[in-house]
């Protein structure tokens, strides 16, 4: 929503205020439709030269969330954080290796089965499973779980900051695109130089549509997509992050309310539920059964 109210403002505004102030908007509507395909083609044609194919893949999904609203809200994370304190109370009460059934097939799992936002979450069940398993066979040292998790999620990171890279190449490559299809227009106008002053008027307004539309898109919606891009894959990030706490939180012999409330510290400020939210929904689990 965000994304289409952005763009209408920058579109109204611009325009808008062109037309206001007596501006010729019959010269843009002639002109816009050739700038598109070659500016357009241009810059689709470099995105795909600069990019492999898992990252333009990956970059259309990553646009796509511009259009959808966040995937995680406070109910997200209360039903995480319930998950947690219920794994970490069934490994207290009846040992690690009871947790070996879930883990293995956790979208089988009845466990698992009580938070159905995050079962369904491949990502977030693969990543919190594996470190699970990696305990059951005796890997407990918090430190080196640590280490492995922030490679693991700098791996994930870097895969985002390809997707935002690649989008804010676009966006620092049309201002030159955009002059090259002015320079275009131009040599247009350079063959056309007997027809009378108004003809080449409009041919040369023409051409200078090309440098405004490239400066325009670019920072009026390109460069703004992709620093949305970005704010929303970090937030994102939260989540294996809130899960990453609490787990070394229970590595190393907390309670799992402490455990618990040691990940939800990590979250952002608008989607961190309060303590009493949270102790309200742990006291409302069932008792955990194998």
């Amino acid at each position: 929503m965000n994304l289409i109210i952005g763009i209408l403002t920058v579109f109204v505004g611009t325009i808008g205020g062109y037309v206001l102030e007596g501006g010729h908007i019959q010269v843009l509507l002639n002109a816009a439709p050739l700038e598109i395909v070659i500016m357009g083609g241009t810059a689709v044609g470099g995105f795909i030269i600069a990019n492999p194919a898992v990252v333009i893949r990956r970059t259309g999904r990553g646009c796509v969330l511009l259009l959808k609203k966040a995937k995680y809200s406070k109910a997200s994370y209360i039903e995480l954080l319930c998950m947690m304190y219920q794994v970490f109370k069934l490994a207290k009460t009846k040992g690690l290796l009871v947790l070996e059934q879930h883990i293995e097939h956790p979208h089988d799992s009845a466990l698992f089965g009580q938070f159905p936002g995050f079962q369904s979450n491949h990502h977030a069940t693969d990543f919190f499973c594996d470190y699970l398993r990696l305990v059951t066979l005796g890997s407990d040292k918090p430190y080196e779980l640590e280490a492995l998790m922030d490679e693991e999620i700098e791996v994930h990171h870097s895969e985002d900051a390809a997707m935002v890279g690649a989008v804010n190449s676009v966006a620092d490559g049309m201002p030159a695109i955009g002059i090259v299809a002015a320079v275009l227009g131009v040599i247009h106008t350079m063959g056309s130089i007997t027809e009378p002053p108004e003809v080449l008027g409009r041919l040369i307004g023409g051409a200078l549509v090309g440098t405004f539309m490239g400066v325009w898109t670019a920072y009026g919606v390109i460069g703004p997509m992709a620093t949305s891009m970005r704010q929303i894959l970090e937030a994102e990030a939260k989540y294996f992050q809130c899960l990453k706490i609490g787990l070394l939180a229970h590595l190393q012999g907390f309670a799992p309310s402490i455990s618990v409330e040691y990940a939800r510290k990590t979250l952002l400020s608008e989607v961190r539920p309060t303590f009493i939210e949270v102790e309200e929904a742990t006291s409302a689990l069932p008792a955990p059964t194998a």
